[in-house]
């Protein structure tokens, strides 16, 4: 008769010494037994009648406050172990197996390509890019899926910046974005090729889209991703500010296929573009037909601003004024600044809350995301909702009279000091430099 195997013990959890950062409780939301409760100040206070080892509380904590021990029993069974050399083999309970079979069928990841009248929102670019490198870490092909009315086209650029292949949809009933028609289109591909990974812009139209399609197919969905990779297990690790943007959040949706995430224009850099490259064409119809549809575009207004409005989105350079400005007049300084530069006048959310500017020119979690070459804080504290929109930037320069004020954190060059006396220094220094330059340009013309 064989000897039965012995069971690797699973040890219980313990909070490590002073560590824990008093993240907002995600060891005990994650905890499958409620076997943790939390102190006054923020710390876990464990049951050890009620742990069973599981690991998930240690995994989800941020500071690495949470350790699993053994007691000397479980030691010695441990030791054992290893002198037999026996492999430990886990218990792998029926929801890891079913987890296991749905993962296993799904393979790819799809970037949809947002188009309006045949042009492309840039942020499908960017998520090639980061569609691209996710691919690679998961050893699959990258595909983009265009839907409209002679958009063709348009797979030449998706090769371009980096898709494997296109899966086209191109009829009238697509013409215009509707979002009965896109979502039976996009839920009928998803159920006939399965991707692992579905990822779309955070704009309102794909944000629309987002929500509908992860209802219909029945999965997760995280919006408004700053951060995607890749884990261990083939989950896709989708980070987001949460908790009003006073942490980072890693999201995960480890049980259910496709993984979709949506992210806002200009978080991720944009790809180089590689004229030549070809991919494969999937080309599909969808029997929708128009009398089905209930919603008709009857007209279409287009929303795009004046030569005088500025979408600091695309902007190279930018600087920003928060509420240190004191006042909506004192933006002036900062406007003189802005044109010696070329560049266009931002805000934090306290500016644009006290009327100081307006609020197509707010930078942050509930404004605009921007990745400019230069962005210049005047008078801003650094709040984590602010930081999570202007934080790719190139080159940050921060300027605060509070040498401890956060944004010095991921300041690139820092100047402790009263803006309204730096910010005038930096526009005279600028037009001496360009003054000087004119008189150089001019003299050597003369001497030609």
């Amino acid at each position: 008769m064989s000897q039965a195997k012995v069971k690797k013990p699973r040890g219980k959890v313990r909070l490590v010494g002073s560590k824990c950062i008093a993240c907002g409780a995600r060891c005990q939301s994650i905890c499958p037994v409620d076997g943790i409760e939390m102190t006054e100040g923020g710390e876990p206070r464990i049951s050890l009648g009620k742990c069973i080892g599981c690991v998930k509380c240690v995994k989800a904590c941020p500071g690495n406050a949470l350790e699993i021990f053994y007691t000397p029993e479980e030691l010695e069974i441990l030791a054992t172990l290893a002198n037999q050399g026996q492999a430990a083999e886990e218990e792998v309970d029926e929801e890891e197996k079913k987890r296991r079979e749905l993962v296993a069928g799904y393979r790819g990841v799809w970037v949809f390509i947002e188009q309006t009248g045949g042009e492309v929102a840039r942020v499908s670019w960017e998520l090639l890019g980061t569609g691209a490198q996710l691919a690679q870490n998961l050893g699959v092909e990258l595909a983009a899926v265009i839907l409209g009315e002679g958009v063709e086209h348009l797979c030449g650029e998706a090769f371009s910046y980096g898709a494997h292949k296109v899966y086209l949809l191109d009829q009238p009933v697509f013409r215009h974005y509707r979002t009965e028609p896109y979502l039976e289109a996009l839920c009928r591909l998803i159920e006939e090729y399965r991707p692992e990974i579905v990822l779309m812009g955070a704009t309102g139209l794909g944000r629309d889209l987002a929500g509908a399609v992860a209802t219909r197919v029945k999965t997760g969905l995280t919006a408004d991703c700053t951060g995607l990779a890749i884990d261990d297990k083939r989950n896709l690790m989708q980070t987001r500010p949460a908790f009003g943007g006073n942490i980072m959040a890693t999201i995960m949706c480890d049980k259910f296929r496709p993984q979709m995430a949506t992210v806002r224009p200009h978080v991720m850099p944009m790809p180089e573009r590689v004229d030549g490259r070809s991919g494969e064409i999937v080309r599909k119809t969808v029997a929708i037909r128009e009398a089905d549809i209930f919603t008709k575009v009857l007209e279409v207004i287009s929303d795009k601003k004046s030569r005088d409005d500025v979408d600091i989105a695309g902007a190279e350079f930018i600087v920003s004024g928060g509420r240190g400005m004191m006042a909506a007049e004192n933006f002036a300084l900062l406007r003189e600044l802005a044109d010696e530069l070329r560049g266009v006048v931002g805000a934090s959310r306290s500016a644009v809350d006290a009327g100081w500017m307006p609020a197509d020119r707010q930078v942050g979690q509930t404004g605009k995301t921007v990745r400019p070459k230069i962005y210049i804080a005047c008078g801003i504290s650094g709040a984590i909702q602010h930081l999570v929109g202007m934080q790719d930037s190139d080159m940050i320069i921060a300027i605060n009279r509070d040498r401890e004020a956060p944004i010095f954190q991921v300041a690139t060059y820092g100047i402790v000091g009263d803006l309204f006396q730096v910010v005038p220094a930096i526009t005279s220094y600028l037009k001496q430099l360009k003054a000087g330059q004119a008189q150089a340009y001019s003299a050597s013309a003369v001497a030609a």
